[in-house]
C-alpha cells in the first residue's frame, strides 16, 4: 500500500520457489476449480491422472502410489500411520533432536526442537526415539571437530539405539534439515542409514517437505546421496505454495500391502483438484524453464557470498548448504561458539539476536522470514539472479554489524 518493494530471501517459509505471480500456477488452479471445484478421494479425474503422471515423472521407480492431503504435517501424520500399520507391530520411530515436521499430534511428537517441548505434556504420540544430529559445526560429540568422523559417530549411536531399544519401525530425516538449521551430511551418512535400516529391516523415511521441489538444486535432496527411501514427504514447493497440498509417496513394497490391508488415513480434502493442477503446472514450468539449474547455478553463487560474509563480519560463526538452501550461524564468541540466545530463550519469548538483524533487513528492503534462535535459513526462489542474490547480500553486510559490536573474544 505504500509502494516499498522487498526482495524476499527465504521464499516466504522456503515455499513459494517460483517466486509470485507464476501465470501457468494461477492458470492451473483457476481452470481446475472452473472444471469441477471438488471431488471426493474415491473418484479418478483427468486433472488427477495427469498430475499423477506428472508426479511419477520426477521419482525414482521404486515408487508407485502416493497420499495426497493439504499440508507437510498432514504428510507426515499419515506417513506415521502408514509406517506404524506396515510394521505392526513395532511402532518406534528414530528421529533427530533438532528436527521439525509439523504441528499436529503425531508430527509434533516426532519434532525434536522447542515447539516440542511446550506441548509434549498434552499433545504427545508415544514411540519417538530421538538421536543426536551430524551437524559440522555443534558436534554433539565432545572431542570430535571432523564433520564426517561427527556424522559416523552418529550412524554408530544410531546402531547402538536399534540394539537396545527393539520394536523400531522407522528412522526419519529431513534429508537436508529444513527450520533448525540446514545441514548436509557427507554421503557416506545416508549410505550407512540405508544400510542399518535394510539389515534390520527398517522403513527409511525422508521428510522433504523444505528441501524438495528443486530447493537444493535437484528435484528432491535425497538425490545428492545416492540413496532412496521407502517414504517420501513433501509438501511447500509441490505447488510453490499457491495451493495447500501435502504428499505422502510409498514405495512398491509399502503400496502393495495396502492393495490387500486397510489404509487407515483420509481427509475430505484428499487428492484436491487444484492443488494438484498446481502440482502438475509447476512440473511443467521447472521442466521448460530449466529451474533446476538455475537452482544449482545460483546456489553455488550464493554459497560464495555467503562464505564471504563470514570472511567479513565477526559474528558468523558458521556458513552451510547446498543449492538455494543455506544457514547462516551467529556467535557471540567464534572461539567458544558461544551463542547470542539458547533455546530456552525462543519459549520463554526472550529478544532474539536473529530477530533483530531481521528487523533490520526489512528496513533495508529484504524479508528474512526464516531465522530462529541463532541462525538464519537463505533460501531465495528459485528464479532468484545474481543481481537479487548481490542486494541480498548487501542488505546481510549492513545488518550483521547490530551482532558484530556485540561479539566478544
Amino acid at each position: 500500500k505504500d509502494g516499498n518493494k522487498y526482495l524476499d530471501f527465504s521464499s516466504q517459509l522456503a515455499c513459494v520457489n517460483l517466486g509470485y505471480g507464476n501465470k501457468r500456477v494461477i492458470e492451473a488452479i483457476k481452470e481446475a476449480l472452473e472444471k469441477i471445484s471438488y471431488l471426493s478421494a474415491g473418484y479418478v479425474n483427468e486433472i488427477r491422472a495427469e498430475a499423477s503422471e506428472a508426479l511419477f515423472s520426477i521419482l525414482p521407480p521404486k515408487f508407485q502410489r502416493y497420499m495426497a492431503s493439504s499440508s507437510g504435517s498432514e504428510a507426515n501424520e499419515d506417513a506415521l500411520k502408514i509406517i506404524r500399520t506396515y510394521k505392526f507391530p513395532k511402532y518406534k520411530v528414530m528421529t533427530r533432536y533438532w528436527s521439525y515436521h509439523g504441528n499436529t499430534a503425531g508430527a509434533i511428537s516426532i519434532t525434536g526442537d522447542p515447539r516440542r517441548i511446550s506441548v509434549e505434556y498434552h499433545t504427545n504420540v508415544r514411540g519417538t526415539v530421538f538421536m543426536p544430529d551430524p551437524d559440522p559445526y555443534r558436534c554433539p560429540f565432545k572431542g570430535i571437530a571432523d564433520p564426517y568422523e561427527c556424522a559416523m559417530a552418529v550412524v554408530e549411536y544410531i546402531k547402538y539405539m536399534i540394539e537396545n531399544e527393539g520394536n523400531i519401525a522407522a528412522i526419519i530425516f529431513e534429508t537436508v534439515t529444513g527450520t533448525n538449521k540446514p545441514l548436509v551430511p557427507p554421503k557416506e551418512f545416508y549410505r550407512e542409514i540405508r544400510r542399518i535400516a535394510d539389515k534390520n529391516d527398517i522403513i527409511l523415511m525422508f521428510d522433504e517437505v523444505m528441501s524438495g521441489w528443486g530447493r537444493t538444486g535437484k528435484w528432491f535432496a535425497f538425490e545428492h546421496f545416492d540413496v532412496v527411501p521407502d517414504v517420501i514427504t513433501t509438501a511447500k514447493g509441490a505447488t510453490s505454495s499457491y495451493y495447500p497440498l501435502g504428499l505422502t509417496i510409498l514405495s512398491k513394497d509399502i503400496s502393495e500391502y495396502f492393495e490387500n490391508n486397510f489404509l487407515p488415513v483420509g481427509h475430505t480434502y484428499a487428492y484436491n483438484l487444484a492443488g494438484l493442477a498446481a502440482m502438475k503446472a509447476v512440473i511443467e514450468e521447472y521442466k521448460e524453464k530449466k529451474i533446476l539449474d538455475n537452482a544449482a547455478k545460483m546456489g553455488r553463487y550464493l554459497g560464495e557470498e555467503l562464505k564471504g560474509l563470514m570472511d567479513r563480519h565477526k559474528s558468523v560463526g558458521y556458513v552451510g548448504g547446498v543449492g538455494l538452501f543455506w544457514a547462516l550461524e551467529i556467535v557471540k564468541n567464534r572461539e567458544t561458539k558461544e551463542p547470542f540466545n539458547r533455546k530456552i530463550d525462543k519459549i520463554l519469548r526472550k529478544p532474539l539476536m536473529t530477530a533483530r538483524i531481521a528487523n533490520k533487513l526489512r528496513e533495508l528492503g529484504v524479508l528474512q522470514t526464516m531465522y530462529w534462535i541463532s541462525h538464519f535459513i537463505i533460501a531465495p526462489p528459485l528464479i532468484v539472479t545474481e543481481e537479487d542474490i548481490d542486494l541480498g547480500i548487501g542488505a546481510f553486510d549492513e545488518a550483521l554489524k547490530i551482532a558484530d559490536v556485540e561479539v566478544v573474544g
